[in-house]
């Protein structure tokens, strides 16, 4: 699956460079020989940390043993959220790379790959892992990330980090695209009809994704620089028990409202549905305002 997406997506023009980003289901032999064929770079989290690697040293160890012996770079303090089974923290990790150069698995591996003649193929192991955590018991956050990106620094280290913490947003993005607005609920009998309501709503799945960072990242700042100020009104008129609608935050949980959202305190934060419930309504009272606006004669 990850070779056919990588060969789909292709080699980047020219004085461009692409870097693909994956979870550890992308973590094999094949998807290496993929994207050198495609002359692209990635990262991607290591899975099999247990997996023989060839050192600088020309030495054979396991993945997690040779980053353990590397040399620490530098650390960084991450605040993690409370969840059922830890509450929440401020995590101290340690960030670490080393070169390597994973051999080709005896066994398992596909024709393409082998066509290649690619025996090894050289990369950059980066760790971050937590240090001493507190309260004791909990268990310590760790990240081995394999990159073709030659990483030697802290500063370096760090990107080949910042870029893998991108994924969670897009995979943010597709579950509003799915469970929000509801793609896949769409009864749709040809691909290209399918391709054009997903063109449609992935617009709308980008907005509510940026209203709901917007919510969490800038709560204070004013919704009527990331909104339609027409929206605002249409809001308060539309809501049983009108309140300020000021902020990003008030609009955010004020749409929400619209869908079921009953901003109780046990109720955490709206979902995707809730939202898209809520945008839906607001649009149908939007156009009913401009029916209503309309002068007849």
């Amino acid at each position: 699956m990850w070779g056919r997406v990588i060969d789909q997506v292709g080699p980047p023009p020219e004085g461009v460079r692409f870097l693909h980003v994956c979870d550890r289901g992308a973590d094999n032999f094949d998807v290496y020989c993929h994207l050198i064929a495609q002359r692209a770079g990635w990262v991607i989290r290591a899975t099999q940390l247990k997996r023989q690697v060839r050192t600088e040293q020309n030495e054979t160890l396991p993945l997690d043993q040779w980053i353990r012996r590397a040399t620490c770079l530098g650390t960084y303090e991450l605040t993690v959220s409370a969840n059922a089974k830890q509450p929440a923290r401020t995590a101290r990790l340690e960030v670490r790379a080393a070169a390597l150069a994973m051999p080709r698995p005896k066994a398992g591996v596909s024709r393409s790959a082998r066509e290649t003649g690619l025996e090894t193929i050289p990369m950059w192991a980066v760790e971050a892992r937590e240090v001493s955590p507190v309260p004791k018991g909990v268990e310590p956050l760790r990240w081995v990330l394999l990159t073709s990106e030659q990483v030697a620094t802290f500063a370096s280290a760090w990107q080949i980090i910042e870029y893998y913490e991108q994924r969670p947003l897009i995979e943010e993005y597709h579950k509003c695209l799915k469970a929000g607005c509801q793609v896949e609920a769409r009864q749709y009998q040809t691909a290209g009809r399918l391709e054009s309501v997903i063109g449609l709503t992935a617009v709308l799945a980008v907005r509510l994704l940026q209203w709901k960072h917007a919510a969490r990242t800038e709560p204070n700042r004013p919704a009527q620089r990331v909104v339609p100020a027409r929206w605002i009104a249409a809001l308060r008129r539309v809501l049983r028990c009108p309140g300020p609608v000021n902020t990003v935050r008030d609009f955010f949980r004020a749409l929400a409202s619209l869908g079921g959202f009953l901003g109780r305190k046990c109720d955490g934060e709206p979902g995707w549905q809730t939202l898209w419930h809520g945008l839906d309504t607001l649009h149908q009272c939007l156009r009913g305002m401009e029916l209503n606006e309309k002068k007849c004669g």
